[in-house]
């Protein structure tokens, strides 16, 4: 069980209350069955589905859930948040949960939010538009508290449903923290597509979005075992959207703060043939820091990086 720290009693109770409608599945679905339960909106409008990629991160989702609402109820987008949860022993792996939640997702909803749960937008000129002329990464490295390299491409990305499919999702050979987003990006620039970033934002670093990310409390999965570091720093064209190996276990339709949210539960499958870093071992081997350096260690530049065939 998560640790909680909570100041009011109230929020105590609904935390718990959220706890145990994660941690209790109650039936296995199948895919057909999930994706009649889908929640679907009634508009003219290009409907956008929130993707969280989630585990033991709720007094963060607590906050998430009103704020976002809130913030896109004032642009007048039609969304459905839905947050993806991994449940198996394997490392988190952030893209291939995107992936399942766009497979249960696209036949209802014309884009998507890639969207971590710590990390919420202030200002309002962050549109969240249909991206009809490209995937649009909300947090520039000049807005975002904390990434400030060229490439950075991870945190919210808008991504239509045609481009997702286009560049076969992202990658599923990132098991633990890191990277993913950056092949990602790679995957769009080989397809041709227009990366894009909101223009006139008068904001800063401080002030553009709040990171509720605590990295005492919230410890990063930071480790590289085995071969991973050499593997993940390859653009994969082997996997992604085609074939994320999962098992849907439950779904759940949830309120925080008499507002609905989506919470699909699923395992991920690890074929520990082709990526064995999906558990680590228990004696931890000799590991290179690249967090330090993230930037640097990860993409010098496009074409030095990922542009091996």
């Amino acid at each position: 069980m998560p640790r909680l720290r909570c100041r009011v009693d109230s929020r105590c109770l609904q935390l718990l209350l959220l706890l145990l409608a994660f941690l209790f599945n109650w039936c296995s679905v199948c895919s057909s069955e999930v994706e009649s339960q889908i929640p679907t909106i009634d508009t003219d409008k290009k409907r956008l589905a929130i993707i969280v990629p989630f585990r033991d991160r709720f007094e963060e989702l607590l906050e998430f859930v009103p704020h976002m609402t809130a913030f896109l109820k004032r642009q007048e987008i039609p969304f459905h948040i839905f947050v993806i949860q991994q449940k198996d022993k394997n490392r988190f792996n952030r893209a291939s949960l995107i992936n399942v939640g766009f497979l249960k997702t696209r036949s209802h909803y014309e884009y998507i939010a890639m969207h971590d749960v710590d990390l919420l937008p202030l200002n309002d000129n962050l549109k969240y538009e249909y991206p009809e002329k490209g995937p649009c990464h909300i947090p520039s490295p000049e807005t975002h508290p904390k990434y400030s390299y060229k490439y950075y491409a991870g945190g919210i990305v808008l991504v239509t449903r045609e481009h997702y499919e286009l560049v076969n999702g992202m990658s599923n050979q990132y098991w633990g923290w890191g990277m993913e987003d950056d092949e990602f990006y790679v995957r769009l620039k080989d397809a041709g597509l227009t990366f894009n970033r909101p223009s006139n934002i008068t904001t800063g670093r401080k002030n553009t979005f709040r990171h509720i990310h605590d990295d005492a409390y919230r410890v990063r999965d930071k480790r590289r075992c085995y071969n991973q570091l050499e593997m993940t720093r390859r653009r994969d064209r082997r996997t992604g959207l085609h074939d994320v190996a999962h098992r849907v276990l439950s779904l759940h339709t949830l309120t925080i703060d008499g507002l609905p949210l989506t919470v699909l539960s699923v395992e991920l499958i690890c074929d520990r043939n082709a990526t064995p870093w999906c558990q680590c071992p228990e004696t931890r081997e000799p590991e290179m820091s690249f967090t330090s350096n993230y930037e640097n260690h990860v993409f010098h530049e496009y074409n030095v990086c990922y542009k091996n065939k």
